[in-house]
């Protein structure tokens, strides 16, 4: 069983058996995007086929990869991703569980488990979800004291967007998005001339700083998880050093031994 297990572990662990779960996966999603038009299922019910064809690949690729890893599967965030996607793919089209085969779609999502480089990316932006908090309450208060500012100050010039705190939260929401910000603001600075000064400064703080703030996190991220990445990748070069130099180690003693054997044997007489 142990032999067995281990040539499965090789086999779904290879370069090769990943490209081909990968194609798998962009074939899988290019189905689901036909499946949204009738008149192309209509004109080749094929396709449909093809679909519950790759559903079967992936059942068989989680089978063989419960079996290589034993309940080192379920110790895996993304292998248990992939076997929900799975599982998922097999919800009944009918009954009250049929709303959730629109969840079918997340089987795209499992390029994000099935490439290396897109595994990293994830784990580095989920890295940065307490950086992240913390920059965004500093966006909330930003926003929240600009938007108490803006209604004392323009909410009888502009009570469209400025006469209570919720339209000053939305129009400001606008403002920093950059979403048609400069007819959100023009009333206030066409009545106020010095109004743009406090527009100026809270899209500089809110749009650019704290943007920044974000980028400069998960770029931090992005390093300590590729460091991360490539000194694993070196622990296993030198595990796989270890191995080789103490195989020829034991190579060079049966040698050795296979010579002195040799050489009792020359010198003892016939």
């Amino acid at each position: 069983m142990s032999e067995a297990r281990e040539r499965v572990r090789v086999l779904v662990d290879s370069s090769r058996f990943q490209w081909l779960i990968i194609a798998v996966i962009v074939v899988n999603a290019a189905i689901l995007g036909l499946e949204t038009s009738p008149e192309i299922i209509e004109d080749a019910p094929w396709i449909v086929t093809v679909g519950w064809l790759t559903v079967g690949i992936f059942i068989v690729e989680i089978a063989l990869r419960i079996f290589a890893h034993g309940t080192a599967f379920f110790r895996d965030g993304w292998s248990l991703f992939d076997l929900f996607v799975v599982l998922i793919a097999l919800v009944p089209a009918s009954g009250n569980l049929g709303v959730l085969r629109v969840l079918r779609v997340l089987r795209v999502l499992r390029l994000l488990s099935a490439v290396r480089s897109m595994r990293n990316v994830v784990s580095a932006l989920a890295a940065t979800i307490p950086g992240m908090a913390s920059i965004g309450a500093l966006l909330v208060m930003l926003v929240y004291v600009c938007g108490v500012m803006s209604t004392h100050m323009f909410g009888s010039t502009d009570p469209d967007h400025f006469g209570d705190l919720p339209s000053s939260l939305l129009s400001l929401f606008q403002v920093m998005t950059g979403d048609d910000w400069a007819n959100v603001i023009r009333p206030v600075t066409d009545a106020h001339p010095g109004a743009w000064v406090f527009f100026i400064v809270y899209i500089l703080i809110s749009t650019y700083i704290v943007l920044n703030l974000f980028i400069a996190v998960a770029v931090e991220a992005l390093d300590r998880q590729t460091e991360q990445d490539n000194s694993e990748v070196i622990a296993e070069v030198e595990e796989g050093e270890d191995r080789m130099l103490a195989a020829i180690a034991d190579l060079k003693a049966e040698v050795a031994s296979l010579r002195s054997e040799l050489e009792v044997r020359a010198t003892r007489p016939d």
